[in-house]
């Protein structure tokens, strides 16, 4: 028998490649129920927010186009490739080895590609993302130097001789598994318009009461009345334009200040993640933040237009120094880099942050992340949802016009 990574008896070599299989799929997991903390949060408190960085951040991932495939996190291919490399360790046989040696390398190549498209186009890195990357080039090197048919003279003749037999069953079982977990992901959706968006709304009205901010910020990016109060649905969103989680809930709230059109005043209350101006939190997330808040504080008739292409734009606006200067010649705001009223103003928008009371021990103020929403005087940390806000926003809209509360099938989507 050849002496390879599994086979000829090298409990070490085996031990190895175990540890890279396990600890593969034990980020997958993790990466797994990220995915879906992130993207279908069951209750208020759960929502995902932007408190990790500006690079290592795990919610551009969650939130990306290529996270899931047909509803089945990339997470789950991971854990399979994982489960795979493992059992192969505790189960070695000449066919299983030359199988999982091809799909090392395919993962690999994956793994290289995932890389790049996160620090490329994302411009974040998500650090459980990462931890999967390790384990999987660590595998791939064991069998490079131990792997099985290693002496072979052609590239294709060493790494391309997987078992017919084991692809076609592992093809099945990894079939099966995806089938099941799309399932249990339109399960999930479903059931953020039913009973898991009434819990959030019944959760909602258990909120405390806050007060409004003393100051308001004059850039609203939705008006349905000129007194802010005046609205059935009244936000105070203290937003990071550098921030993704921000992004996020600004899509979410496009969709939804078309469907409440007439009904809600959303005034954007800047709180940059950025040591340069903000000092009510301790956190410098956001590198150039205040810069891109003074573009969008200096003049109010382009405010909107602006904070709607940075939003539109990311990953290269928190990245891109000089992306972020265009921005401010096309729209002849060079000035306010160096404007001291757009600055005062700024600041004090920021430090109505200090208002509310410390809501963790780790903080010392009730303003601590972004986004955070002062949604009709009660304090919503984070992002959600469009089904959960939109149950929230019916509540709301249905209290002022009827005085009390409908019960849910009025309001939740058949």
């Amino acid at each position: 028998m050849e002496d390879s990574l599994t086979l000829g008896g090298s409990l070490g070599r085996r031990a190895l490649s175990f540890i890279a299989g396990v600890g593969m799929a034990i980020v997958s997991i993790l990466t797994i129920n990220h995915f879906f903390a992130a993207n279908y949060p069951t209750s208020i408190w759960e929502g995902s927010f932007c408190d990790i960085s500006a690079f290592f951040n795990c919610d551009s991932s969650a939130f990306a186009l290529i996270s899931a495939v047909g509803g089945v996190p990339l997470g789950y291919l991971g854990l399979i490739v994982g489960a795979l490399v493992a059992l192969g360790a505790v189960f070695p046989s000449e066919a299983f080895e030359r199988t999982n040696k091809t799909i090392s390398l395919v993962n690999a190549v994956g793994v290289v590609f995932l890389f790049f498209y996160s620090v490329l186009y994302l411009k974040s890195l998500c650090l459980l993302c990462s931890g999967f990357y390790v384990f999987s080039l660590f595998s791939f090197a064991l069998f490079w130097t131990y792997g099985i048919g290693r002496t072979r003279e052609s590239f294709f003749a060493r790494w391309f001789d997987p078992s017919l037999k084991h692809l076609a069953a592992f093809a099945v079982i990894v079939l099966f598994g995806a089938y099941g977990l799309a399932r249990y992901h339109d399960a999930v959706k479903l059931a953020q318009s039913g009973g898991v968006a009434a819990r959030v709304v019944e959760q909602y009205f258990s909120l405390p009461t806050v007060e409004t901010p003393s100051i308001i910020s004059p850039f609203w990016t939705a008006r349905s009345s000129e007194r802010f109060e005046d609205a059935p649905i009244r936000i105070v969103e203290y937003g990071d334009l550098l921030c993704p989680d921000c992004q996020y809930l600004n899509e979410q709230l496009v969709k939804l200040k078309e469907e409440f059109k007439g009904k809600m005043n959303v005034a954007f209350q800047f709180f940059p993640l950025d040591a340069e101006c903000n000092q009510v939190v301790e956190k410098d997330k956001h590198p150039g933040a205040c810069d891109v808040s003074y573009m969008a504080a200096y003049d109010s008739s382009k405010f909107l237009q602006i904070h709607d292409e940075i939003f539109a734009n990311l990953q290269d606006a928190k990245s891109d120094p000089e992306w972020r200067m265009e921005l401010a010649r096309r729209y002849g705001v060079e000035a306010a880099l160096d404007d001291p009223e757009t600055k005062e103003l700024v600041q004090r928008i920021i430090d109505t942050g200090v208002e509310y009371e410390r809501t963790s021990d780790t903080y010392s103020h009730g303003i601590r992340s972004t986004p955070t929403m002062i949604l009709n005087n009660r304090m919503v940390i984070g992002t959600f949802p469009y089904e959960q806000l939109r149950a929230i926003f019916q509540a709301l809209v249905d209290e002022q016009e009827a005085g009390e509360r409908k019960f849910m099938e009025h309001w939740v989507e058949e």
